[in-house]
């Protein structure tokens, strides 16, 4: 039986980032460009609670970066990583909350000739698994850049589109399925990476495209 996707409405959002985060793997996201269009199917995400979460861009409140997370749910929140990587998030949750939801890592399954293009224009893509293998990876692979920040992806003039599952539609409380694996979110540093209080990666499992675990680096030892 082949899988039904729905367009979720702006109230599907205005729920607590941990209960968003797990329903939307398996979701597509659509990105239309001059270029062409891709479609990359959500396989690993990370939840960020506001300014209740010290791994998140929201802990210290708002500011002029960060500004797209106090908005709305279902917009996307676009950043530059270390002034290099650009990053993208599906903002959740009741305006004023600050949540986000990283794109970690999914799979190309429409536009795969033009996500190529894009990678291997930006460096080396070994395989067609990894394409999209990683939140930088995966903004390279659709085209999205920091001016995408704020872009609403429920919107159906918009360049974004954003489809769930059928099944995760109605789900009022957090996914719960034997296919869904949780840990210690990637490269966040401090009490924000500890996997015993902060286990909010979320990801298919055994799915290839999810990207490879690295805990952040320890800090440098001052001389």
């Amino acid at each position: 039986m082949s899988i039904q996707f729905h367009s979720p409405s702006r109230d599907w959002f205005d729920r607590p980032v941990l209960q968003v985060a797990p329903l939307l793997l398996g979701a597509l996201l659509t990105h239309t460009t001059p270029d062409g269009v891709t479609t990359v199917r959500i396989v690993e995400v990370e939840a960020y609670d506001g300014e209740r979460d010290p791994g998140s861009h929201a802990y210290r409140g708002l500011t002029k970066r960060n500004k797209t997370m106090f908005g709305p749910g279902g917009h996307l929140y676009v950043y530059r990583h270390m002034g290099l990587h650009v990053c993208a998030n599906i903002v959740c949750g009741p305006e004023g909350w600050g949540c986000g939801i990283l794109l970690r890592a999914g799979e190309v399954v429409d536009g795969i000739e033009l996500a190529r293009f894009r990678r291997n224009a930006n460096g080396i893509s070994r395989s067609d698994v990894d394409l999209a293998q990683g939140p930088a990876r995966l903004t390279v692979a659709m085209g999205i850049k920091p001016n995408d920040d704020g872009s609403d992806v429920l919107s159906p003039s918009g360049s974004f589109k954003l489809e769930i599952p059928l099944e995760n539609m109605d789900v009022g409380e957090a996914a719960v399925s034997p296919q869904i694996m949780f840990g210690p979110r990637v490269g966040v540093s401090g009490e924000g990476g500890r996997g015993d209080i902060y286990p909010w990666r979320f990801w298919l499992e055994a799915d290839p495209h999810v990207s490879a675990y690295k805990p952040a680096p320890p800090p440098r030892m001052r001389k």
